[in-house]
């Protein structure tokens, strides 16, 4: 199995996905369900996306609740396939959890389940942890060199997405932020101008009266400002955006 002549339809599709979704959080699962499906060909693949933070593990993605429940075994034990690959930014292999002599209480723990290969492929590291892509077959030996390849091909084209997919989230958050801010702005902007109309004072005074009016009942200026206009009319003030 290869994914070179697909890689760009790959990258395509992850940065297809953002686009279509709301959160990094959204997007993960998307990635995590897409990995399960590419690599289940010949046989059930399981995916599952594994976050340490402070050198702990929690899967922030899963392709089933099975692989979430494979995920969560390992952090138990504060190590395992995947965490180590996390971990490291390097790759890990288990040909099978009945025979490999690593972490013997996580095999002795995961090899009842009936997935004896497991996957682990570094995704982005970071200052405080890393992420890992896991992948869970049922036979022993299923993860070739040619599936190692493909899968750490995945991942290269996922940990390039997901930085775009963060910084998407940061952006959007910003500018959720600033429309917040600039509708505050507005209403109080109208409440003013009503307060200069009613006792025929300048800007700055109008400003003082709210302001007072904040500070004294302990409520929010824009709260203030939102009844001040509710008392003159019903709608609410909007603020036009253009994007």
């Amino acid at each position: 199995m290869s994914l070179t002549a697909d890689q760009q339809s790959v990258a395509a599709e992850l940065q297809q996905l953002i686009l279509q979704t709301e959160s990094v959080e959204f997007f993960l699962e998307g990635f995590a369900m897409r990995a399960a499906e590419l690599f289940s060909s010949d046989a059930e693949v399981l995916a599952g996306v594994t976050l340490l933070r402070n050198k702990q593990g929690t899967t922030v993605a899963s392709s089933s609740e099975a692989a979430r429940a494979l995920d969560e075994v390992q952090y138990g034990f504060g190590d395992g396939p995947c965490m180590r690959a996390s971990r490291t930014g390097r790759t890990v292999v288990v040909e099978d959890v009945r025979t490999d002599p690593r972490w013997p209480e996580y095999a002795d723990a995961i090899r009842d389940r009936g997935f004896y290969s497991i996957l682990g492929v570094p995704l982005i590291l970071g200052n405080d942890g890393g992420a890992g892509l896991n992948l869970y077959a049922r036979d022993a030996g299923h993860f070739t060199p040619d599936i190692i390849r493909s899968a750490e091909m995945f991942a290269a084209e996922a940990a390039v997405t997901l930085q775009l997919a963060v910084q998407i989230a940061r952006h959007r958050s910003t500018a959720d932020h600033l429309r917040a801010a600039m509708g505050a702005r507005t209403t109080i902007d109208v409440a003013v101008g009503i307060v200069m109309a009613q006792n025929k004072c300048s800007q700055e005074a109008a400003f003082e009266i709210l302001r007072d009016a904040s500070s004294n009942r302990n409520v929010k200026l824009r709260d203030v400002a939102e009844r001040v206009v509710q008392s003159v009319t019903s709608q609410a003030v909007k603020t036009h955006f253009v994007d």
